[in-house]
């Protein structure tokens, strides 16, 4: 198994988040991709720079006004004096209220669906190499490369963002960019987000599209971050009717219920009978992470990676949450060695 890694995902260097209606520390920081690294050193992966891949595969999936915010929007913003150091929606859109305005701020209210991504200087260079990495490493995979299986060590994360918003830490969606590349060529994929936050971008994506089955286990929405998507009862509409699958699970829960939750999504994964599958590797249900959302111990992980293993597939895992603490190296590590078993 061979992992891929940029470093200039490092170039994004958040500040702060609104966390309680206080300005606190951002934990979503370039200190990840090192101990992301020490977790693959203690696996046995080696890592591998990606190479370069022009911008049609991120295109297929994020809209043109999006992306030319992404890419042009902060420059913009540090025009005006009166703008602060981040970037930082503070008004949104609402139901009857949702036209695109010229003014920067509106823009990045527009653009965004939570304050949660501020954008500074770095940061389209390196969520442009976040998702560079994810086409990468799914071309590999797609070639039968090193037994049809690797990882990206992708930071940013991607789940939440949606085709033309980012959120909860998210700009682009590199699990769903990935996702189409297979989709493109005819294979039926299957998405199983372990994350223990609902991945809602990816299921905005693939909503009505029935050849991406996804697959989310996380904590209970009505209680958790991004609260309005990831229930039981949203199941697809239109041609996609059947394949989206949520599993909450309650807050603070074990590694049994989890795990449960899990082998569920697995099983569903199985029966759709994909040709890849592709995980979108959160680390946050450790009960070690900074978020302490839920109890999962690190063996639980080894399990995981099991469970994910035997639907014997061409598998892409894409990282997505997990946030510094001393355990991030070993959950990685106990998840990549359980997959590998």
């Amino acid at each position: 198994m061979l992992a891929i890694c940029d470093d200039r995902q490092a170039l994004h260097r958040p500040l702060t988040r609104l966390s309680g209606g206080r300005l606190a520390p951002n934990p979503e920081q370039p200190e990840r991709i090192d101990l992301l690294k020490q977790g693959l050193s203690e696996a046995g992966v080696k890592v591998l720079a990606p190479l370069q891949h022009g911008g049609a595969a991120i295109a297929s999936v994020h809209d043109a006004d999006y992306l030319d915010f992404l890419q042009n929007g902060f420059a913009e913003w540090k025009k005006s004096p009166a703008n602060g150091p981040e970037m930082r929606a503070s008004v949104h859109p609402t139901v009857r209220m949702n036209r695109k305005p010229l003014d920067i701020l509106g823009r990045t209210g527009y653009f965004h669906a939570d304050a949660s991504c501020v954008m500074l200087d770095g940061t389209w260079e390196a969520v442009r190499a976040s998702a560079n990495t994810a086409v990468d490493a799914m071309l590999r995979v797609l070639s039968g490369e090193d037994k049809d299986r690797a990882y990206a060590l992708c930071r940013p994360p991607g789940h939440h963002a949606y085709a033309d918003k980012a959120g909860g830490f998210c700009y682009l969606n590199n699990t769903a960019i990935a996702a189409q590349l297979a989709a493109a060529q005819g294979l039926r994929v299957a998405i199983v987000d372990l994350d223990v936050h609902h991945g809602n971008g990816t299921q905005s994506i693939f909503y009505d599209r029935a050849e991406v089955l996804t697959l989310s286990v996380h904590g209970d929405p009505a209680y958790l971050y991004p609260f309005y998507s990831g229930y039981a009862d949203e199941e697809g509409e239109g041609a996609g009717l059947g394949f989206n699958r949520n599993f909450p699970v309650s807050l603070m829960s074990d590694s049994r219920t989890y795990l449960a939750a899990v082998e569920s999504a697995c099983e569903a994964a199985s029966n759709f009978a994909p040709d890849v599958v592709i995980v979108a590797l959160g680390l946050d249900a450790s009960a070690s992470d900074p978020f302490a959302c839920m109890n999962v111990h690190d063996d639980g992980f080894k399990h995981m990676g099991k469970l994910l293993s035997g639907l014997a597939r061409k598998t892409l895992v894409v990282q997505e949450g997990g946030y510094p603490s001393p355990s991030l190296p070993t959950l990685l590590a106990n998840f990549l060695t359980g997959f590998m078993a």
